[in-house]
């Protein structure tokens, strides 16, 4: 049997990959699982019988350990690095957050292979992140439904550019008027997805796409300029590969996050388990240039991503504090691309990241300095 850890096991990634386990029945075991303070990691403990738990809940964590002694709780921040510290054969990395970062670089460390969801790890931390995989022999599967995309249609080399498609988010069809006023409750009702508040929002904004083509950068060693992002309304095409002579390969399927998520769990197997299947007789499968003038947090992304070094780092850390005060109507639409362009100017002096503590000091100081402009 594969050993698996869940970082994250009570979000969407996380339930989503215990179906798959359920699925292929006897081929995994669950030796860790990992949430934040969701109970609903009691019924998990019951179900798959971890060896190991990290909350950061101090009374959840009682109440593992009591109702559970064989089990080894572990706690907070310091446990969530624990239980990726622990041998296994692949550690899933569904968190959200720069809270990623350093379970999963301890997990390198370890040498277990990553199936990796939490986009914050390589955006602010894939300078680091990817040269110590390949030093430490390590394998990042992605598991992002358009990198996954991505890794499966690079069948050649002589790659002229990624096609990394986009559904548009809930407010693909708003006039830029209408957007100034777009409550946080309108941008949750994501037309294709299924997804955490927080990634349908960063969709809603296309701040999502901007961060998967940093994500892009790292996992497959294409510039910003070779990945073009094209809004496709189906969500059926997952994303392409153009090559050199023209000819473009692409992966499509229903859109189900447990595909791409099966697939990194069953790698380098293929898996016999259909979760949807996609009839295209009378659909139609469109295509259009994404709008940065709508949605200028694309376009903010896509500098970063020239810029390289800490600045991806700002805009993560102002995006998560931007985000959770649009979810919480404490700002508006419009404010997240315009306080992030204010972390960027206050912050970034073309800095170069070299080693780990400078990213969680720079985000510390850039969620400090977000909470104030805004009050």
């Amino acid at each position: 049997m594969k050993k698996i850890t869940i970082l994250g096991s009570t979000g969407s990634i996380g339930i989503q990959s215990l179906e798959v386990v359920d699925k292929y029945h006897g081929e995994f075991e669950v030796v860790g699982l990992a949430c934040k303070s969701n109970r609903l990691i009691l019924s998990q403990i019951e179900k798959y019988a971890p060896k190991y738990v990290a909350v950061s809940d101090n009374t959840l964590a009682k109440e593992i350990a009591d109702a559970y002694p064989q089990i080894k709780v572990l706690v907070g921040e310091e446990g969530l690095c624990e239980i990726a510290d622990i041998k296994v054969d692949l550690v899933i990395n569904g968190l959200v957050g720069i809270s990623g970062l350093r379970p999963t670089i301890v997990a390198i460390k370890r040498k277990n292979n990553i199936a990796l969801a939490n986009k914050e790890t390589l955006v602010a931390g894939g300078e680091l992140v990817m040269p110590l995989a390949k030093q430490m022999g390590v394998e990042i599967l992605p598991v992002d439904s358009e990198h996954s995309a991505i890794w499966q249609s690079l069948t050649a080399k002589n790659v002229k550019k990624i096609l990394l498609t986009a559904s548009g988010g809930a407010f693909r069809d708003w006039t830029k008027k209408q957007l100034t006023e777009a409550k946080a409750c309108d941008a949750l009702k994501h037309p294709n997805w299924d997804m955490g508040a927080k990634v349908t929002i960063d969709s809603a904004t296309l701040m999502n796409k901007g961060l998967e083509i940093i994500e892009a950068m790292h996992l497959f060693g294409v510039n910003v300029d070779d990945i073009k992002v094209l809004v496709h309304r189906q969500s059926v095409v997952h994303s392409m590969v153009e090559y050199a002579d023209g000819s473009v390969i692409a992966q499509l399927s229903y859109p189900d996050m447990r595909l791409p998520i099966q697939i990194a769990m069953l790698y380098p197997h293929r898996g016999n388990h259909a979760f949807n299947t996609f009839d295209f007789v009378g659909k139609n499968l469109t295509f259009e240039d994404a709008d940065e003038e709508r949605f200028p947090c694309l376009a903010i992304a896509k500098y970063c991503a020239k810029e390289k070094g800490i600045a991806p780092v700002i805009m993560n850390a102002a995006n998560e504090i931007l985000v959770k005060a649009y979810l919480d109507n404490k700002i508006k639409f419009y404010d997240i691309p315009y306080y992030i362009e204010c972390a960027l100017r206050q912050f970034y002096h073309k800095e170069r990241i070299v080693d780990e503590q400078q990213i969680y000091n720079v985000d510390e100081e850039v969620r400090e300095y977000v909470l104030r402009l805004i009050g």
